[in-house]
């Protein structure tokens, strides 16, 4: 459930003109600067029309990423915060905040992280991190979020530099195989992932978000390639790519479910699997 709750009280009319301006001095899009706080997009453009209040938390984010005073965004006579913003931190704060969550769940799972590990890991105290991210559903959902930008955005460079539709599609491919420390962190995270969108309605709403944009990636890749006559004609977009996340989620579990040479040769199985299912499915018969 969300909360109104914000520091020194209520936040007036004017302190969506003064995130606004936060905005603008940052010199990038709303959906960025929502990534660069780690907020839902939509929440931020609800709070900035004024149908939704701001929480505490989102104004000490939105706080840290300006440079400012929450006290200023509230109207409040300047004075210094509670938690000053992180000096030398790449991305600030709230970023490393995250970034550190993400690292932790995936070596040890959600449940076994606590705060203090993630105020130890981030070299500051558990009171920070509570005034960044009020509870632990809160850091869950931030670590997802985070995590489905960083994979969209790896994935619209990588369908960037591909040439054409099988090109496009080999790629995301790769990108999904478990192979680098960092693809296998991802992935562990999305396991506990699956997990929580069982119980948790916030959480399953980011896992039904992201899977319904990546299978819309897959689905316009098809589309595009049956197009261009390097894809089967007659595939059916969606299907197509219903079947190869089935395929991909699959065999990931297992890569991960192995360390060492073992789970090297695990990816470069699941690698060889899936790009035969592409070959002997998807790609048009080369003459």
């Amino acid at each position: 459930m969300e909360t109104d709750d914000v520091p020194d009280g209520a936040p007036t009319a004017d302190t969506a003109a003064r995130v606004r301006e936060v905005i603008a001095a940052a010199g990038v899009s709303q959906r960025e600067f929502a990534r660069r706080v780690v907020m839902d997009p939509s929440k931020l453009s609800r709070s900035l029309s004024g149908t939704r209040r701001f929480t505490a938390a989102e104004l000490a984010r939105i706080a840290d990423e300006g440079r400012v005073d929450v006290g200023r965004l509230l109207g409040a006579r300047p004075r210094e915060k509670a938690t000053a913003p992180a000096v030398g931190v790449e991305g600030g704060r709230p970023l490393q905040i995250v970034r550190e969550t993400v690292r932790l769940i995936a070596e040890h799972g959600f449940h076994a992280v606590r705060v203090a590990d993630i105020a130890r890991a981030c070299a500051t105290s558990s009171a920070a991190i509570h005034y960044h991210f009020p509870g632990r559903a809160e850091l869950l959902e931030a670590a997802v979020r985070w995590c489905m930008d960083e994979d969209t955005a790896r994935r619209a460079a990588l369908i960037a530099e591909a040439d054409d539709a099988a090109a496009e599609l080999r790629q995301l491919v790769a990108l999904q195989t478990p192979r680098t420390a960092q693809q296998r962190r991802q992935w562990a995270v999305w396991l506990d992932l699956w997990a929580e969108a069982a119980r948790s309605t916030a959480v399953g709403r980011l896992h039904s978000e992201y899977y319904r944009q990546w299978r819309e990636t897959v689905a316009d890749v098809v589309r595009r390639g049956v197009a261009q006559g390097v894809f089967r004609a007659g595939t059916d977009p969606q299907a197509a790519a219903l079947t190869l996340t089935a395929l991909i989620d699959g065999l990931a579990t297992h890569v991960l479910s192995v360390s060492g040479p073992s789970a090297d040769r695990a990816a470069d199985a699941m690698h060889t699997a899936l790009t035969a299912h592409v070959t002997h499915t998807i790609l048009a018969p080369q003459p």
